[in-house]
């Protein structure tokens, strides 16, 4: 009997293990995996509304992979959620720019350019149903010859990244940067 339920004390306990090392996907289902930490002492306030706008540069590593940046943004979105903090209290702002700036192509102009579909067409629209407002840099849209017109229906062009986050900022929003 003593054999027996040491066998289903170790059983539990790798079951517990093992469920504590799988991603979770609470708000962005199809990127921006975590794992959830029921021991962390430290952790997001639910009280609190989070304000945060995030200046999104990174081109992507690979054309055919999601874009690393919006994939912490996905991150962050599903961190605060575990964290017990309700998507009423969260505000997230990007400011996308530089190389980033070709991951708000459409899919025509991105296989245009890269001779593949854009991989983050699903994400920024998980992102847009998720609350988040998305920016592209005007001056990026510009100097790295992107029609406007021509880009994926989230994204809205501001006049730039530097007073979108500066503005932002002013508004009492934290800032980070992927």
């Amino acid at each position: 009997m003593k054999k027996l339920a040491l066998f289903f004390g170790v059983v539990l306990c790798v079951v517990s293990v093992r469920a504590q090392s799988q991603r979770v996907n609470p708000i962005i289902k199809s990127q921006g995996g975590i794992f959830e930490i029921p021991f962390a002492v430290e952790k997001p306030d639910p009280a609190m509304v989070y304000n945060i706008v995030v200046e999104v540069e990174r081109e992507s590593e690979k054309p055919d992979t999601i874009n690393w940046a919006l994939n912490n943004v996905a991150r962050l979105l599903n961190l605060l959620s575990v964290g017990g903090v309700p998507s009423a209290n969260v505000n997230v702002v990007l400011a996308i720019h530089g190389g980033a700036t070709y991951t708000t192509l459409n899919n025509e102009q991105y296989r245009a350019k890269y001779k593949m579909d854009n991989p983050n067409l699903k994400l920024y629209q998980e992102l847009q149903s998720a609350g988040v407002r998305m920016f592209v840099c005007g001056q990026s849209i510009i100097n790295r010859k992107v029609d406007r017109t021509k880009m994926v229906p989230e994204v809205k062009p501001a006049l730039s990244m530097l007073t979108t986050v500066t503005t932002y900022q002013l508004k009492g929003y934290a800032y980070l940067k992927f």
